[in-house]
């Protein structure tokens, strides 16, 4: 099964950006952090949107107006509260850009051609420009990097926007991610809304399972609490065994003493030690029934994702195969349409002829009611063939 793959990450800082450009445009030499980069497959690399400066230079070009804006507006400021535009976008809640990455599962591209791969990754800009809105100004840097092991799409988009200010009265420019992305439910309405588009240009993908992060982070830490338990009872078997070699030791410089068939007289320390040796087991049974309640509720944890996963899946394949059905009804309508247009001017045409051929005494007025019941014959499906309209 292959699934559609689209993330947005936040850049927060101007220094981010720039680490982020170095990554994408391949400005360093060597990628030791990252083995999964071939260099001498980066020739390969496809840029959808190019850029031929560096992020930051090309971020202060796209938002020049922005910065124009922020320098008047520091003439009045007091001394002590002016900043650079640069301080104002490091230190601002909002982000300087966001990087939006595309991908899928990578059996998806296996046997897949550069040519359709670039077909799939201009798929994924028109997603940026259609469905998140983008404007082509709006967008710093796009590529499509085939040098590592899964090709991937790094799109860099500046949501540069002029929004009223309440407080100024005016439209101010300022830098708002939500204006495209709300939040995280709308940013999985949106990864619906790609995994369709790709779909309907003709990429079989599936949609990942919705909320996967958060069943994904109680997995997490169930598996957290297993471990905590393991290490509860390794440190108390761990007690247990030493408790059982003091007794042991104990026991074998211990003279027993009998009294009579039934008991025997031992010392108090090794007394003591036998009772030790007891309470460090009871903890290690109920840590080990706790553990095993523990494994079972994963199990039953595990069990219920994988029928849910499997549910959707069948969910997800019936609602595509209804998809494609609609996307072909919709094909076939508008087909009908447009031959049904081209059927009416062409019986318009004959019908203004033969009005000619009558205006003109060129035929008798009979010809023209003739073809006129013709056609309303046609029409009500008294006759099939077109060629029966022109008889």
């Amino acid at each position: 099964m292959n699934y559609a793959i689209f993330r947005s990450e936040p850049v927060n800082t101007m220094n981010d950006l720039a680490q982020i450009g170095s990554h994408n445009k391949r400005e360093k030499k060597v990628y030791k952090s990252n083995p999964d980069i071939d260099l001498n497959k980066t020739k390969d690399n496809v840029e959808l949107v190019p850029l031929n400066m560096k992020y930051t230079k090309g971020f202060y070009e796209l938002t020049k107006d922005y910065r124009k804006e922020h320098e008047e507006r520091m003439k009045t400021e007091r001394t002590d509260r002016q900043k650079t535009f640069r301080q104002m976008l490091d230190k601002s809640k909002s982000v300087v850009a966001d990087e939006l990455m595309f991908t899928a599962t990578h059996t998806f591209f296996k046997d897949m051609s550069k040519e359709e791969i670039v077909r799939w990754a201009q798929t994924c800009m028109v997603f940026v420009t259609e469905k998140l809105g983008y404007k082509e100004n709006q967008i710093l840097h796009a590529t499509l990097h085939m040098d590592e092991k899964t090709p991937h799409v790094h799109c860099v988009v500046v949501p540069l926007v002029k929004k009223f200010d309440k407080r100024t009265n005016t439209e101010r420019y300022t830098i708002s991610k939500k204006q495209y992305i709300r939040d995280k439910e709308h940013l999985s309405e949106l990864q619906d809304q790609y995994c369709e588009l790709l779909n309907t240009m003709g990429f079989a993908l599936e949609r990942g399972i919705k909320h996967s992060d958060r069943e994904h982070i109680d997995i997490k830490e169930f598996k957290k609490l297993t471990r905590a338990l393991a290490n509860e009872i390794k440190v108390d078997d761990d007690t247990l065994d030493k408790a059982i070699k003091e007794l042991e030791i104990k026991m074998k410089s211990n003279k027993v003493v009998m009294f009579d068939k039934d008991s025997v007289k031992v010392r108090k320390d090794t007394f003591d030690s036998m009772n030790k040796v007891i309470d460090e087991s009871k903890k290690v049974k109920d840590l080990k029934s706790k553990l095993d309640t523990a494994y079972l509720n994963l199990k039953t944890v595990t069990d219920n994702y994988s029928n849910m996963h499997k549910e959707n899946i069948k969910l997800d394949k019936e609602n595509n195969d209804l998809k494609y059905k609609y996307n072909d009804l919709k094909y076939n309508e508008s087909y009908l349409n447009y031959n049904i247009k081209r059927l009416k001017s062409v019986i318009d045409g004959m019908s203004d002829f033969v009005y000619h051929l009558v205006a003109d005494g060129l035929v008798p007025s009979s010809v023209e009611d003739e073809f006129n019941d013709e056609f309303e014959e046609f029409i009500s499906g008294k006759k099939k063939r077109e060629d029966d309209l022109f008889v």
